[in-house]
């Protein structure tokens, strides 16, 4: 007997439990398909040994007025109860030099001159900053872009204001580019800074990012940051109940086998039965949702290949703190890159110092620590080594002592691909590359005829605000084309 819904949703991240959250919220009875025990993908948590880690994601942004994540919870009612952080961010370069990513932009500009010198710099972050805020302002005002039919066209037409055209044509110049501009590409180590920074949310240097993306991944730490108390896993939890509260389900531990056409509907064939549907969004990444439907299409889109996407290596583990942390994220600047995967920095994220539920003994904390692995589907990695270069680092900037790690464990590529079924394992979404413009993006308008995608792999692409919007555009044109 197959399970007749309305929407099928493949996948659990953000992206998806967004177009479900909302599209529930229309009445409509909607089935989200996990393949893990936990919802959420690659923004999660997991108990292990006496602590919660973290998944993938461990930043928070968006809870600001007109951000995604705000309008998601703005328009179902949500609550969410999270800690801001006074500090977003310290960067710590190569030489040893902290940096303080201030979320004041008249104070981050302080530190920049202080750092790097005053030659460019004030006139480079008004820059990004005012950019930033446009490319926040429009993104929740243009929800019918990339458009692929003319009624987007029409409704992205009548929301159109002049100043948008000022800004769109900085889509066609790069973040090396604007840097000349400024006068700051000779700067080697703000050159250096810029593009670890870009690795964070672009995940490429600046050659390859565009100025409307750069400047606003550059800026992202001069907006709300925030942490949840018990991990990620509290940012999903409460999509699920909702969506399970207004009739939906989260089926978990439920494996997509293969989605096949039949008339006007949908047969979705799972490791725990049939499902049947009028509408099917994929909420993940579209390399894998053409596996399951090769029937999927989409003008001028094209997969990317592994040499063109990223997997990680991260390290969690559970320590006794010997010293008190100004921040709770931290960019580490390499001398020396990781062995084999030519990595120049590491991202490390501690639990936050007053949340006691991370751990089953008092006085412990949390950390992750991640970094880059290009060319995930032909990278090979020595996880003892690249696991003992971290510590060592972390040692020499006085961060603990090896001694201290009380647990822990460490994942690259084929972890990732077992954990969320993505393929080589990449994570983080498509980069940005120049030769694909924002309109080029894979549109989350698919074909058949209501096919959509969310997620990373579409526009606009990587973090939770990216993927939240992702979830509100394929919900909202979902919406326009039936309902």
């Amino acid at each position: 007997m197959k399970n007749r819904v309305d929407v099928c949703v493949v996948g659990s991240g953000m992206g998806g439990l967004t177009s479900a959250a909302l599209l529930a919220q229309k009445g409509l009875t909607v089935a989200v398909l996990e393949q893990n025990y936990l919802p959420g993908g690659c923004t999660s948590s997991y108990w292990r040994k006496g602590f919660v880690f973290e998944t993938g994601a461990t930043t928070l942004v968006g809870l600001d007025e007109g951000m995604p994540l705000k309008h998601l919870l703005d328009k179902t009612g949500i609550p969410l109860s999270a800690r801001k952080l006074a500090l977003p961010m310290q960067v710590v370069l190569a030489d040893g030099t902290v940096i303080n990513r201030y979320e004041a932009i008249e104070d981050w500009i302080k530190e920049a001159e202080r750092i790097f010198g005053s030659k460019g710099q004030r006139p480079f972050w008004e820059f990004c900053y005012k950019v930033s805020r446009f490319v926040w302002d429009a993104s929740l005002r243009f929800r019918e872009f990339p458009s692929s039919s003319f009624s987007d066209l029409v409704k992205l037409a009548s929301n159109a204001r002049i100043t948008d055209f000022t800004y769109a044509r900085w889509s066609f110049y790069s973040m090396a580019g604007l840097l000349r501009k400024y006068g700051l590409d000779q700067n080697e180590r703000f050159v250096a800074f810029v593009n670890e920074q870009l690795l964070i949310t672009a995940q490429n240097q600046m050659e390859e990012v565009n100025v409307l993306f750069g400047a606003t991944a550059l800026c992202y730490t001069n907006y709300g940051n925030y942490y949840l108390d018990g991990g990620m896993i509290n940012l999903v939890n409460p999509l699920v109940n909702y969506i399970e509260g207004r009739g939906g389900v989260v089926a978990l531990r439920c494996r997509v086998e293969k989605i096949v056409a039949d008339g006007e509907r949908y047969t979705i064939g799972t490791s725990k039965g049939t499902f049947d549907s009028r509408f099917v969004i994929g909420a993940i990444p579209i390399n894998n949702l053409r596996e399951l439907f090769p029937q999927v299409l989409q003008r001028g889109a094209k997969d990317m290949p592994s040499q063109m996407l990223n997997s990680a290596f991260q390290l969690s583990f559970g320590f006794r703190p010997r010293r008190q942390f100004d921040a709770i994220h931290y960019q580490i600047h390499l001398h020396t890159p990781l062995s084999g995967i030519k990595s120049k920095s590491i991202f490390l994220s501690l639990s936050h110092p007053l949340d006691e539920t991370r751990s089953d003994v008092e006085g412990l904390m949390v950390a992750s620590v991640t970094t880059h692995i290009p060319h995930p589907g032909d990278t090979e990695i020595a996880s003892d080594i690249l696991e003992k270069e971290i510590i060592d680092t972390l040692e020499h900037h006085g961060f603990l002592e090896r001694k201290d790690i009380v647990y822990k464990h460490n994942s690259g590529p084929k972890a990732w691909e077992k954990w969320t079924g993505r393929k080589w394992g990449f994570v983080g979404g498509y980069p940005q590359y120049m030769k694909i413009k924002p309109w080029q993006m894979v549109n989350s308008r698919l074909g058949p005829k209501g096919v959509y995608l969310c997620g990373d792999t579409a526009y606009p692409g990587q973090g939770i605000p990216g993927t939240v919007l992702s979830g509100i555009i394929a919900a909202e044109k979902l919406s326009r084309d039936w309902l």
